[in-house]
């Protein structure tokens, strides 16, 4: 009696054991590669890879996201083996303030931000004391400031800090009131803002064209590339490496310069 309790306890233990295995992302180096992507265009991109990388035995499951903050969480937890949505800049500041490591692994291309408005169709229309809301991230924000001082509506303080803040305008002729919203809400509220500056993938996924729409632009020559991102421990994962080299491709940049027509560029 006493033995067969001890086999059951240890085959208890092995289940347990096996499944601690199986709740990380990537544990079976034969296991589907998991990717965490906001809807567009990166989960379209990878959507776009799965059958060349199926070809060379690297199969990836990709998880959509509507926020910038869970890929990340969960890929610091083991739950993602690796995420494609951020600017290396954003990644920066989310490590700096959550105590992350997280590692850039290739730099995949660049959406230029935008500004966009229901109200008007030109920056000249603007009028004194317009809402202007931008995205709540450090990263972004600054971005969004430095973009609004290139249209020539502000001055910032520093135009070549990289994380500027609402404090760091140093003249703000039009009085424009700024909000700072989350960023996947930005393209919910163009319509009750004077204007919205709008990271191209929320702009895309809510049916503006940039090209089109935008009001303003950042030029090709952005340094804001989105990376696939990995942790230290598995950056040099054979399964991640082949991922990189395909999301890297001319295949790839033929497939953004066709679908996205300037919207999304290609890194160089």
């Amino acid at each position: 009696m006493l033995r067969r309790s001890l086999l059951i306890v240890s085959a208890a233990a092995l289940t347990l054991a096996a499944c601690g295995r199986g709740g990380e992302a990537g544990a079976d180096p034969d296991s589907p590669l998991l990717v965490g992507a906001t809807a567009v265009p990166h989960a379209e991109i990878l959507e776009h890879i799965k059958p060349a990388l199926a070809a060379e035995s690297v199969e990836i499951e990709i998880k959509v996201f509507n926020d910038y903050v869970q890929p990340n969480t969960q890929l610091a937890e083991r739950r993602l083996d690796a995420n494609y949505f951020q600017t290396k800049p954003y990644l920066d500041e989310f490590n700096a303030s959550r105590g992350t490591e997280l590692v850039t692994v290739a730099g995949v291309h660049v959406e230029p931000l935008g500004a966009y408005s229901r109200r008007f169709r030109s920056l000249a229309e603007l009028p004194d004391g317009a809402d202007v809301a931008v995205p709540n991230d450090a990263s972004s924000i600054g971005r969004s400031l430095i973009l609004l001082q290139d249209a020539g509506l502000i001055r910032l303080k520093d135009p070549t800090n990289p994380l500027q803040s609402l404090r760091d305008i140093a003249e703000n002729p039009k009085n424009l009131r700024f909000r700072e919203l989350e960023s996947a809400t930005l393209p919910r509220v163009l319509g009750q803002v004077d204007m919205a500056v709008i990271n191209t993938n929320y702009a895309l996924d809510a049916g503006l064209n940039p090209a089109r729409d935008a009001l303003t632009m950042e030029g090709g020559d952005s340094p804001y590339v989105n990376y696939l991102v990995a942790r230290p421990d598995n950056r040099d994962d054979p399964r991640i490496a082949a991922l990189a080299e395909a999301l890297r491709g001319e295949a790839v940049k033929a497939f953004i310069a066709e679908k996205y027509a300037g919207a999304v560029i290609p890194a160089t």
